[in-house]
């Protein structure tokens, strides 16, 4: 018999995210294994020993059956030394490969079970491979470490569970080990399989080339770990992605391990002010990966010692400043990924540098999510070895130059999310091998040239986001034999691109994707599209498709889809009942006017179902919490929907967002809501629902948005809603609501609350509407703890894109819903309110409207009024109101709108500022005692003639009393003057009278002289 040469090469390709690494090969010396050509059967005493092995196992796919008869070495999976019999392999990987996507047959050939000690027996076992099963909740067996001539270990991705045993570091003759755990495997948020407290076993194993412990929990190392590793001078290659090992040494003594040629250490949360110096010893390195760490935000000059590197992953590691410039041995880069890092400015300085490389060797570039602004070069067609350019979400802007057709070795071409505008340029057609071409969310425009229909190798088409126009037709397909996933169209706006067909052709592609919106589909294209049967995602909304339900193709396609949208179109119809969708989870046939009965069994796995805008008819099924059991969004309003909603809606415990608005519902709300609900959304206003507001909505602490407005619910609102921790939206509004405001809405419990609403108007921290309803009592005086309305607010609105709401602003209805959280109220009109208007609704500063009107509050106007600076709209009419209205009203210059009419108000009308535009008389009738502008009743002091009689009276006054004053006291002064001096002064006194005596003898003479004349004048 001829033997075979007793050396068997292992080699290997490591899959980690997505990307191949180098390939190496090991070699196993020293055993002959078996063939089809053998010498020697299998020792028994061995054979007893795998079936033994066997016994402890699950084998559900019967990958084990061969394991009969005497011969071992012809079972499958294990193979034997020629000239001794012994078994030296056994190779029990699962067929399937769980990353290649084939996850159900993984699931099925996987092995179960404990791994048997019987395998001691076996010991010139030099390779055990169990990698790819599932051996949950099991630990490694420390036996393993007593396997001794064992040189290949895998256990990777088999679910071995808890502390690495430490039994493994006497393997000495062990070259090979993986134990790693991909985070891919079923839950990224699951907890770490395998730890280990140290690697001091692992130190020993100094014959080492390979290790992987990717996904093993090396947190509590701290450096230690680094020390260990370097203890391994035959290392080739390292894999220690998702370690969470976090520190790292920035300087090792002596580097023992300068062979490595692949290092893997991504994702580690590792924070270092610099990138270790050891790094740069190892200059021997071919594939770096230290991506998901940050290392600081500068680039060494030192990464250019590593003279073979060709494949440098560094995404996400915190990089700022300038993309670092491609030199010296950098030019032998054939990946380079830089992706998610914070570079500023342009790329033109990088793309200078890699065009002067002698040697232009790069085959992927990744610099997608960097907020580069730049244009693309117009040498970029130069660089023409590149197979996969990525330079998606950034800032670029311009158009896509011609030179990109020279690259006729790109498989894939993403400029996604950027700024980019102009057409595709006709060269596009020149990439033969392209696979992938995603110009998606753009600002582009214009045709889309015919040169795409010569890309023969594309698989995927993404154009959606822009502003196409023009025609597609066959032309643009004809070639695409490989297209798998085509998406065109903006979910934003309408778009002139037509998509026309002939009836005639069957397209020579089978999708698995088809994502068109807010095009024009042509009848011919949409009969052209119903050949497509092998669809996973179909997206058809806003097409204008006007049709029945297509039932023979639904039909057609219906076990494969997992996404379904075929709203905004015109289909109609009864939607086939019978129809089953057993891998769908998500449905969108919204605004169509289909109709009949929900068809909800065809839907058993949905986990969001979209049918509102319709015209369905009838019940909710009763039992709809088992036919749907894993929805967690239902959103039927606007249909014709009636009868009760049914209480096993309440046992939904998945479901999160429920909308009911607008049907013809009746009977009560059911009470059964429990406390396991994750409930987010409840809308079912705008129907018929009575009874008072169930008291078990309380339970519901995961609820923001309530909506029971538009029905004929009364009684009290329920004190348990302040339980609902959550709430930001809640609108009871035109109820038969009735009762006291209660005092919890400003209260603490729900600080989150941002709109509550008893009307069809909101009662918010944003908006507070209780109007229209007959609540009594005073307003709380804690309103100033509606923080929201004090103070500038940035809540999320997460699910403020469901809503919309008609608010009373300045007097008239308006309809709001994109811009509601903008809107800022309280209205409390048309109560019964009482009592005074509490001074602390002043503090409110970010107010915009205040409705108190129709009620029977007393009391002033608060003072400080003035404060409310961002107040449009005041409205107090229809009160009880007393006092003069504060001249700080005049303050707010936002006020649009005023109403202070029908209260008891009086005194002088305040001007200024605004209200000088507000001169309706409207605003202030019927408070007669009110005067000024803009009324006819003048105040007392603005009547003109009484002004003037009243001041000259009053100067007339004031003018006699001053005479009086001065007589008497010149009569004074002058009459003891000259009294005094004449009786105090004897000269004086004799010359006064002698005066007098002289002046009458002078004025006696005189008037004898005149009656002389006069007598001579007569005669």
């Amino acid at each position: 018999m001829k033997k075979l040469r007793a050396r068997t090469w292992i080699c290997y390709s490591e899959k980690v995210a997505a990307y191949s690494t180098t390939k190496l090969c090991f070699c196993l010396a020293g055993e002959e294994i078996s063939s089809s050509v053998k010498t020697n059967s299998c020792i028994d005493e061995e054979r007893q020993a795998i079936l033994v092995f066997k016994q402890h196992l699950v084998d559900h796919s019967g990958r084990l059956s061969s394991w009969m008869g005497h011969d071992c070495c012809q079972w499958e999976g294990i193979s034997c030394n020629n000239n001794t019999g012994h078994v030296v392999k056994m190779d029990l990987r699962n067929p399937y490969d769980f990353f290649d996507g084939e996850r159900e047959e993984w699931r099925n050939a996987s092995l179960g079970g404990k791994i048997n000690a019987s395998l001691l027996s076996l010991k010139h076992l030099n390779y055990l491979d169990l990698s790819q099963n599932v051996f949950d909740s099991n630990q490694i067996p420390k036996f393993i470490g007593e396997l001794k001539s064992l040189q290949y270990l895998n256990l990777s991705y088999a679910s071995f569970r808890g502390e690495i045993p430490s039994s493994l570091g006497n393997l000495s003759s062990l070259n090979f080990l993986d134990l790693g755990r991909s985070w891919n495997v079923f839950d990224l948020g699951s907890n770490f399989d395998l730890s280990s407290k140290n690697l001091n076993w692992l130190s020993h194993l100094t014959s080492l080339k390979y290790i992987n412990l990717n996904g093993v929990d090396l947190s509590s190392t701290g450096v230690s770990w680094a020390y260990d590793i370097n203890m391994l001078p035959s290392l080739l290659e390292l894999h220690l992605s998702l370690c969470p090992i976090e520190s790292i040494p920035l300087s090792l003594q002596r580097i023992n391990f300068t062979s490595l040629l692949v290092l893997h250490m991504s994702y580690n949360g590792i924070k270092s002010s610099s990138f270790p110096g050891w790094f740069f010893n190892l200059t021997n390195l071919v594939t770096l990966d230290l991506s998901g760490n940050d290392f600081g935000d500068s680039f060494p000059s030192e990464f250019s010692n590593f003279k073979s590197l060709e494949n440098l992953y560094s995404s996400e590691i915190g990089l700022k400043g300038l993309i670092p410039k491609v030199s010296g041995n950098l030019c032998k880069l054939k990946v380079l990924r830089l992706s998610e890092n914070n570079f500023d400015g342009g790329i033109e300085e990088f793309w200078r540098s890699l065009s002067n490389c002698p040697s232009n060797t790069l085959e992927s570039l990744d610099l997608s999510n960097c907020q580069i602004e730049s244009q693309l070069p117009v040498f970029l067609g130069m660089f023409k070895s590149l197979q996969i350019l990525n330079l998606g979400e950034n800032n670029l802007w311009g158009s896509i130059p011609d030179s990109i057709g020279n690259l006729s070795s790109l498989r894939t071409l993403a400029l996604n999310s950027n700024n980019l505008s102009g057409s595709i340029p006709d060269s596009i057609g020149n990439l033969s091998s392209l696979r992938t071409l995603d110009l998606s969310y753009n600002k582009m425009n214009g045709s889309i040239p015919e040169s795409i229909g010569q890309l023969y190798e594309l698989v995927s088409l993404l154009l959606l986001g822009n502003s196409w126009e023009g025609i597609l037709t066959e032309a643009h397909f004809i070639n695409l034999t490989r297209l798998q996933d085509f998406q065109v169209g903006n979910i934003n706006r309408p778009m002139s691109l037509i998509l026309d067909g002939a009836y005639d052709r069957v397209p020579p592609f089978k999708l698995f994707i088809i994502y068109i919106i807010n095009c024009r589909i042509s009848p011919g294209f949409w009969v052209w599209l119903q050949t497509q049967t092998e669809l996973s995602d179909v997206a058809l909304l806003g097409n204008g498709i006007s049709d029945s339900i297509p039932e023979d193709w639904l039909l057609k396609i219906s076990s494969q889809p997992s996404y379904l949208d075929l709203s905004y179109n015109h289909f109609h119809g009864n939607f086939p009942s019978h129809l089953k969708f057993p891998n769908l989870m998500f449905i969108d046939l919204s605004h169509n006017q289909l109709e009949g009965p929900l068809a909800l069994r065809c839907f058993p796995n949905v986990d969001f179902l979209f049918l509102e805008g319709n015209l369905f008819s009838g019940p909710i099924p009763s039992n709809i919490d088992q036919m749907m059991p894993k929805l967690q969004e239902l959103l039927l309003d606007e249909n014709h929907l009636n009868d009760t909603i049914p209480p096993s809606i309440c046992n939904m415990q998945k479901l999160q967002i429920l909308s009911l608005r607008s049907n013809q519902f009746s009977g009560e709300l059911p009470h059964a809501w429990n406390m396991e609900s994750i409930m987010v959304f409840l809308d079912v206003g705008q129907n018929n629902l009575s009874g008072k507001i169930p008291t078990s909505l309380g339970v519901l602490r995961s609820l923001e948005i309530l909506k029971l407005n538009d029905n004929n619910f009364g009684g009290e609102i329920p004190d348990a809603l302040q339980n609902c921790s959550s709430l930001r939206s809640i609108d009871l509004g035109d109820n038969k609501l009735s009762g006291k405001i209660p005092l919890w809405i400003a209260g603490s419990n729900i600080s989150k609350l941002s709109r509550l609403r008893l009307r069809s108007n909101y009662f918010s921290l944003h908006i507070l509407d209780l109007s229209h309803n007959s609540l009594s009592g005073t307003i709380p005086m804690c309103l100033d703890n509606l923080t929201s309305l004090v103070n500038d607010d940035s809540y999320e609105h997460n699910y403020d894109v469901l809503e919309q709401a008609t608010l009373t602003l300045k007097g008239e209805e308006l309809v709001y819903n994109t811009t509601l959280y903008l809107v800022k109220s309280i209205d409390l009109s048309s109560n019964n309110l009482q009592g005074e208007i509490p001074e602390e609704i002043s503090s409110l500063i970010m107010l915009g409207t205040l409705n108190l009107s129709m009620n029977q509050l007393i009391g002033k106007i608060p003072s400080k009024v003035g404060n409310l600076r961002w107040l449009e709209t005041l409205d107090l009419s229809h009160n009880d109101l007393s006092g003069q209205i504060p001249q700080s009203l005049s303050s707010l210059t936002s006020l649009s709108h005023l109403d202070l009419s029908y209260n008891n108000l009086s005194g002088r009308i305040p001007t200024g500022n605004q209200l000088q535009t507000l001169n309706f008389s409207s605003i202030y009738v019927g408070n007669q005692w009110l005067c000024g502008v803009p009324l006819s009743t003048q105040c007392p002091e603005d009547d003109p003639f009484i002004a003037k009689d009243a001041k000259e009276e009053n100067e007339d006054g004031k003018d006699k009393l001053w005479l009086y004053v001065s007589v008497v006291l010149g009569f004074i002064v002058s009459f003891w003057g000259l009294c005094g001096t004449l009786i105090l002064k004897t000269s004086w006194r004799y010359a006064y009278f002698q005066f007098f005596e002289d002046i009458k003898d002078k004025v006696a003479l005189a008037i004898a002289l005149e009656v002389v004349r006069f007598k001579m004048f007569l005669f």
